[in-house]
């Protein structure tokens, strides 16, 4: 199947890969500066193996299936068709943020408070791909930036 952008989407038998709600497939040129990225940088458990390659890793009930594909990009675009970014829901943005810049990843926001509903900030992963951490007020409560 496809969505009205044109992106393929995928229904797959409960359980493939971990998957119980959602899987996100994603092509990267280094599997391996991935696995380092979504562990250190982000935190994320390895789940269950996959095949040709691909490593899957858990986001809440979200499975992340990052496999080999040598015509992805290497500095991704923000703006286009389709899904452009993944959202982490964080307790605290400013530590998270810090904690993924020190792990490799690349700034491409700091954060930011938007009213009294979140405070955000965008990173990149190894292949450019935009992830936006988001601190939001009706799960976290507070929107003051953490110092120490």
């Amino acid at each position: 199947m496809a969505d009205p952008e044109g992106n393929r989407v995928v229904l797959v038998a409960k359980g493939m890969y971990g998957i119980e709600r959602i899987g996100i497939r994603l092509g990267v040129r280094d599997v391996e500066a991935h696995r380092r990225f979504y562990t250190e940088a982000l935190g994320l458990p390895s789940g269950p193996a996959a095949a040709d390659g691909a490593l899957t890793f858990l986001a809440g009930d979200t499975v992340l299936i990052v496999e080999p594909a040598t015509d992805a990009p290497h500095d991704a675009a923000f703006e286009g068709k389709g899904w452009r970014y993944i959202t982490f829901q964080v307790f605290e943005v400013d530590r998270e943020h810090a904690h993924v810049l020190a792990h490799g990843g690349r700034e491409a926001r700091a954060p930011v408070t938007l009213g009294t509903t979140a405070r955000i900030s965008m990173v990149r992963d190894p292949d450019g791909n935009w992830i936006e951490l988001s601190q939001r007020a009706s799960l976290t409560g507070s929107l003051e930036p953490v110092h120490g």
